[in-house]
């Protein structure tokens, strides 16, 4: 049991045109794809989508946290194969690595866009898209402490197993029991880090005045725009292709259900 793969979603700190753009526009990034991975139930335009991520993962710098994520994914990959191969008659293998693409592609935006969009700069996008700065903030403090819990849940981990706890047991009911000496000290670490957090932002007056100064702002530049267009035109394409496969399933057909 490890939740390192959670530090596939931390930010990292890099100069590189992926992370240069604004956040509202990685945020539109990770959305578009997401449709477009849901649109679809077959292999071939599935596979077209991962495929056109892969340059934004290099450009962005990403590949070993991004197969980090992946990684952390494997168990789920060989559930969904083996219920689909049993389970459904008709074309279960083919439906499987259509689904496991699927999510591949959702996880893989999203984890593009933690891994290269500041908390900071996270908040400044929500709050420049008239989301009101309590709900934005706290949003963008949940994002912070993802990595903080991932690295606490793994020291208690540790802890346990230095006591001679064995936290991998065989068997789902041992997996299942395994979980308490896990979650009982993460939730009261947790419940005293809000406490924490709580009386230091109250400390701060946070809240007295409606009206907020920042000491920096974001703005759309051109390579924002440049970026936003050209995934709208991605999006209106898979979407013509969509009916065009509902229309002619033939052109794509792989057996699978439309």
């Amino acid at each position: 049991m490890s939740f390192e793969f959670l530090n596939a979603f931390k930010f990292l700190k890099k100069n590189t045109i992926i992370h240069r753009l604004d956040p509202r526009v990685k945020l539109i990034f990770s959305l578009v794809y997401t449709i477009n991975a849901l649109m679809f139930t077959e292999i071939i335009p599935l596979l077209f989508i991962f495929l056109s991520l892969l340059p934004f993962i290099l450009l962005g710098k990403l590949f070993r946290q991004w197969i980090k994520s992946i990684q952390s994914l494997a168990f789920l990959y060989i559930f969904i194969l083996i219920i689909n191969t049993l389970f459904i008659t008709t074309n279960g293998f083919s439906f499987s690595i259509a689904m496991i693409i699927r999510i591949t592609i959702m996880i893989s935006a999203f984890s593009i866009f933690f891994l290269t969009v500041d908390p900071n700069d996270l908040a400044l996008s929500l709050i420049s898209m008239k989301i009101p700065y309590e709900f934005a903030f706290s949003f963008s403090l949940a994002f912070r402490f993802v990595p903080t819990i991932a690295i606490e849940a793994q020291n208690i981990i540790d802890s346990q197993q230095s006591r001679g706890y064995e936290m991998q047991k065989k068997g789902i009911i041992s997996q299942i029991k395994n979980l308490f000496p896990l979650l009982v000290p993460l939730i009261i670490g947790s419940i005293k880090r809000a406490f924490n957090v709580a009386e230091a932002l109250e400390s701060r007056a946070f809240g007295s005045k409606k009206k907020r100064t920042f000491y920096f702002t974001i703005h759309y530049s051109g390579s924002d725009w440049v970026f936003t267009f050209f995934l709208l035109f991605i999006l209106i394409g898979l979407i013509i292709i969509r009916l065009q496969i509902i229309i002619m399933p033939e052109w794509f057909y792989w057996g699978l259900p439309v």
